[in-house]
């Protein structure tokens, strides 16, 4: 049993699709890149030229960075977060990567509060992501990103007594081992729920590509036994059971962010480390 393919690019038959037209121009990363351009200089001073960073009040204060990931998980490049507020999108942004599909002109931002970094999504159409580090607790309405699957978690109310009818009538239904206290919904690009996935206050749910209680064998992106889903003490707990693509949260509001955190915008994924 094989642990999954790489996340990277296997996100796109499942994410929103761009809006058609996009520039298809080279990536370029404020910040990344060094200084270019024609230097009149001996080879030894151009050398020198490319290693000494260009002097910057704000660079001095950075506290954080954001480290590009490649799909084996290793450094691509890297930009210092060096202002309170730095924005990511495929245009007129901070850090723009123009060929990006799946990343909104403005996607997120990286806020910086007191010392400490955090994340907010600015309306994206795909959401932006936090990966687990340890079991998590759900929210109402928090979405999953698993393997190449959109699972939105979704608290019931406390069913009601509907064994009677009003005329005295007892009602019988289909028989089912606990009532259900919450769904996990599987939604399509636009939305919309493909399939639905009971939970009940007892027990774990795992979830995988072919070993658990609900399986997606045609997503080569999934584990074969990927995430378990337990309730504890009147929550449910969602784990990462090993994978080799782990399990996201779509952020809502401000996320703070961690040492090592790894976000997910759009198809690029970003390590967060102290300078």
């Amino acid at each position: 049993m094989d642990c999954g393919k790489p996340l990277g690019g296997a996100l796109r038959p499942v994410l929103a699709e761009a809006q058609a037209g996009a520039t298809r121009a080279p990536a370029t990363r404020v910040g990344i890149e060094g200084p270019t351009g024609p230097l009149n200089r001996s080879s030894k001073q151009t050398n020198v030229a490319k290693q000494t960073m260009i002097f910057s009040a704000r660079r001095l204060t950075a506290a954080w960075r954001l480290v590009v990931l490649d799909e084996a998980g290793e450094p691509k490049n890297a930009v210092d977060v060096d202002r309170p507020t730095m924005s990511i999108g495929r245009a007129g942004c901070d850090l723009v990567f123009p060929n990006d599909e799946f990343l909104s002109p403005r996607h997120a931002e990286f806020i910086v509060h007191d010392g400490a970094l955090h994340l907010r999504d600015l309306g994206s159409a795909n959401r932006s992501w936090l990966f687990i580090e340890q079991p998590q607790a759900l929210e109402d309405g928090d979405v999953l990103l698993i393997g190449s699957q959109l699972l939105q978690f979704r608290r019931l109310p406390a069913p009601a007594d509907a064994t009677r009818a009003e005329d005295g009538t007892r009602r019988f239904g289909s028989l089912a081992l606990e009532p259900e206290a919450a769904q996990l919904a599987q939604l399509r690009a636009d939305g919309t729920v493909r399939d639905i996935f009971h939970l009940a206050m007892n027990g774990a749910t795992v979830i995988g590509r072919d070993t658990g209680d609900w399986l997606f064998p045609y997503d080569k992106t999934m584990s074969g036994r990927h995430a378990a889903l337990r309730a504890e003490d009147g929550a449910f707990v969602i784990e990462d059971l090993g994978s080799r693509n782990g399990i996201a949260v779509a952020a809502h509001g401000e996320r703070l962010l961690r040492a090592g955190a790894r976000v997910l915008v759009g198809d690029q994924v970003l390590r967060v480390e102290p300078v």
